[in-house]
C-alpha cells in the first residue's frame, strides 16, 4: 500500500477522491491551503484508492497520511 503524506502543516479544502476510485500518477488527491497558498497533493503512482483519511475542513500536519493507495 502506497501512503501519501500532506507536505505541510495546512487545512483541508477539497478532497477530490473517495476510496475504490482509480487514480493515475500525478491525479490531484487532496488539495490543502496554507500560507494563503493552494497546495496540490498529487498520486504518486497509479493505482486505486484504499483509505481516505481527511475530510474537507480538517487541518492536518506534515507527513499525515492523508491517503492510501493499493
Amino acid at each position: 500500500m502506497t501512503q501519501v503524506n500532506a507536505p505541510m502543516v495546512g487545512k483541508v479544502l477539497s478532497v477530490d477522491v473517495k476510496v475504490g476510485d482509480q487514480v493515475k500518477k500525478n491525479d490531484v488527491l487532496v488539495t490543502l491551503e496554507a500560507m494563503k497558498m493552494q497546495i496540490k497533493v498529487y498520486a504518486p503512482a497509479d493505482g486505486e484508492v484504499a483509505e481516505v483519511n481527511c475530510n474537507a475542513g480538517d487541518v492536518v500536519s506534515t507527513d499525515t497520511v492523508v491517503v492510501a493507495l493499493k
